[in-house]
C-alpha cells in the first residue's frame, strides 16, 4: 500500500496510507490527511488513486503544491518522489507487496466508474450530522467548486451584524435629531424675541 511521509522537521515521520480513491490533505479537520501548518491551505490538495498511478491535484491552494520542486496543478506522484505543500515536505513510499497487487487491482478500479462516488457517501452522512458545516463539500468539489461571486442564499456565509455599529447609528440619528430640534428651537425664540 503506498502511504506519504512527513519529512518536515517536527512532524517527521507521521504518515497517512492511500486506501481509498480519494483523500484530501489539508490545515483543517475534515480533510482526510489533516496537516496543522499555517503554510498548509484549508484545503491544499487532493490524492487520487488511478489504477496503479498516484495523482496529485491543486485545490486552488494560496501557497501552491510542488513534486521535485516543480509546481503542479495535477501530476502523477512517483514512490520517492518528494511533495511539497506550502512549507511541508512529504515522500510518497511504496511497500513491494502492494505496488505489486496494484496493477490487479487495476482493472477493477477502472472497470466501475460509478464506484467513485459510493466511497464518498459516509463523508456526506457524516457532514449532515455534523452541528456545524466545515470546509468545502465534496459535492462542491465534484461539481467543480462553489461559483464565483457571493452566495447570498446561503446562511452558512452570512455575513454577522456588529451591533457595534448598529449602535453608533442609532446614536448618530439620535444626536442628528436633538440637533436639529435644538436648532428649530434656538430659530422660534429668536423670532419671538425680536417681535
Amino acid at each position: 500500500m503506498a502511504k506519504l511521509v512527513i519529512l518536515t522537521q517536527g512532524m517527521t515521520g507521521r504518515a497517512h496510507e492511500l486506501n481509498v480513491d480519494r483523500t484530501t490533505i489539508g490545515r483543517v479537520e475534515d480533510n482526510t490527511f489533516q496537516i496543522a501548518d499555517p503554510s498548509v491551505s484549508s484545503h491544499h490538495c487532493e490524492v487520487l488513486l488511478r489504477g496503479g498511478e498516484v495523482v496529485i491535484r491543486d485545490l486552488n491552494s494560496t501557497n501552491g503544491s510542488y513534486i521535485n520542486d516543480a509546481q503542479i496543478t495535477e501530476s502523477v506522484l512517483k514512490p520517492g518522489q518528494k511533495l511539497r505543500l506550502g512549507q511541508i515536505e512529504l515522500k510518497l513510499e511504496a511497500e513491494g507487496p502492494a505496488s505489486a497487487a496494484a496493477p490487479a487491482a487495476a482493472p477493477a478500479v477502472q472497470a466501475a466508474p460509478a464506484a467513485p462516488p459510493t466511497p464518498p457517501a459516509p463523508p456526506r452522512k457524516a457532514e449532515a450530522t455534523m452541528v456545524m458545516p466545515r470546509g468545502v463539500s465534496l459535492s462542491e468539489l465534484e461539481g467543480g467548486g462553489r461559483k464565483p461571486g457571493l452566495d447570498t442564499t446561503s446562511s452558512v456565509f452570512s455575513k454577522k451584524r456588529n451591533k457595534t455599529g448598529l449602535y453608533f447609528w442609532i446614536g448618530t440619528s439620535i444626536a442628528i435629531l436633538v440637533i436639529i430640534g435644538l436648532i428649530i428651537f434656538a430659530v422660534q425664540m429668536i423670532k419671538s424675541g425680536s417681535h
